[in-house]
């Protein structure tokens, strides 16, 4: 699909002619970069065949874009497939951050900036990650379990209803909805839906989402801005606007010149722009901004506290032994959850009028009456103690099978047993002997008939 000639005109508008053509040059081209970036809870190392991405250490670029949904390392949360550019926000948070924090990510679906956050952010922080739109929220759940990090709770609520979270946030990141100009070159739709009038709405809508957000962020607390879009109202003129109308200061973010990271455009506070022509990724825009008064800090004080409801049901002592470390056990809805001590002051918020759809920990078990089954979340988090059950290594054929929830015939104990492939945990089955019934979560389960003779190339990379 051609680019419309409003667009084509705001782009001679904001770049000097010859450089102006070199980005629309690299737009129409449609030469997307694939990128991965790597759960180092999960892998040891990242793999040295791979060329890293320069701002973030565990991101890598792919030669060719494999079949991902066929890969199980994918299913099992080894790795998260994310553009480059986005993956700047784990430099971002390297450069800023240095003690533990809550940090809200405000617009969160599908999940590779939580997943980023969660992998950047000191040990001992909190993320809450919101989407308000419900579908994508239940994506960006999947995702956050994949990823298998216990200090991460999941909400589907509005801006305004956060907001009234006062001072809660040391951090929020805000990759707001927008024009979308940055995804032109893998999305014909983003091209089609595209206007100078769908620019002015966006940017009246973050200008909302902000404001609403604005009194949730703690004094001395950092707001990461960013958009997928290249035009300055959405951009330049909102970091402004965030100036001048909700008190902020600029921040600056260290990079280095052979990132060839664009710089901001008619505007002297520091942003960031990721921009095809120069830069390995698609369109990304970031600029960071520090709330005024007072400094980030992550004490929170005793009398802000609240204390948390305790379940009198009783929690099974085998079940503690499930997951490694410290940890506090709670009991929501007949669901026992495991939560690391490390976390337990970070987690204290304030959830009474927030619609949370995954709580903070890790879901161990659901209490069924007469017998206590395991939670697929168990399988995916890095508290899983494994040798707590007995495990069934599978090939690469069987483990496609698990994942399009088939039931399997294993060489295991009778009882709940935890599928693995390559040693990365899959889920679990109850093997019945003659059969394992599978317990992958439905939802999740891969639908397509066609299946690969193997394994995607990025599984061996692993």
């Amino acid at each position: 699909m051609s680019l419309s000639n409003d667009f084509i005109t705001q782009i001679e508008a904001l770049l000097p002619d010859s450089e102006a053509q070199a980005m629309l040059d690299a737009i129409d081209q449609r030469d997307v970069e694939v990128a991965v970036r790597f759960n180092n809870a999960k892998c040891s190392s990242m793999p040295t065949r791979l060329e890293q991405v320069p701002w973030c250490e565990w991101g890598a670029y792919l030669a060719q874009r494999p079949q991902f949904t066929f890969d199980p390392m994918l299913h099992a949360g080894a790795y998260y497939v994310q553009d480059a550019s986005s993956m700047f926000i784990y430099h971002v948070i390297k450069s800023l951050v240095h003690a533990p924090v809550r940090y809200l990510d405000l617009c969160a679906a599908p999940g590779g900036k939580t997943t980023a956050a969660l992998q950047a952010l000191p040990a001992g922080s909190a993320v809450v990650a919101n989407e308000i739109v419900p579908p994508r929220a239940h994506v960006l759940r999947e995702n956050v379990i994949k990823w298998g990090n216990p200090a991460c709770m999941v909400t589907c609520d509005t801006p305004k209803s956060l907001g009234m979270l006062t001072g809660t946030f040391d951090v929020i990141a805000a990759d707001v909805p927008c024009s979308g100009e940055g995804m032109f070159r893998k999305d014909d739709e983003a091209i089609a839906q595209w206007s100078p009038a769908l620019v002015e709405q966006c940017a009246a809508r973050q200008r909302v989402i902000l404001a609403d957000a604005w009194n949730a962020l703690k004094p001395g607390g950092f707001l990461i801005y960013s958009t997928c879009t290249y035009n300055r109202q959405e951009n330049e003129e909102m970091v402004q606007f965030i100036i001048n109308e909700l008190g902020a200061t600029q921040q600056e973010v260290p990079i280095l010149s052979s990132w060839n990271i664009h710089g901001a455009i008619e505007c002297d506070v520091p942003c960031y722009r990721f921009m095809p022509h120069i830069t390995r990724g698609e369109g990304l825009f970031v600029s960071v901004l520090r709330k005024n008064s007072g400094t980030l800090s992550s004490t929170y004080s005793k009398k802000d506290k609240k204390k948390a409801k305790k379940s009198s049901q009783t929690i099974p002592a085998e079940v503690k032994q499930w997951v490694t470390g410290n940890n506090d056990f709670t009991m929501h809805d007949n669901i026992v959850f495991a939560i690391p001590h490390d976390i337990k002051e970070m987690v204290d918020i304030d959830t009474s009028n927030i619609h949370v759809i995954k709580p903070f920990g890790t879901a161990l078990c659901e209490d069924k009456g007469k017998k206590t089954v395991p939670c697929h979340h168990l399988a995916m988090s890095i508290l899983l103690q494994q040798e707590a059950f007995p495990l069934c290594e599978v090939d690469y054929h069987t483990a496609i099978a698990y994942l399009r929830g088939e039931a399997l015939a294993i060489d295991a104990p009778r009882g709940y047993v935890l599928v693995t492939y390559r040693n990365a945990p899959l889920g679990f089955v109850n093997n019945l002997g003659n059969r394992a019934n599978n317990l992958y979560p439905k939802p999740w389960r891969i639908n397509s008939t066609h299946i690969p003779e193997q394994a995607p190339a990025i599984s061996g990379e692993i």
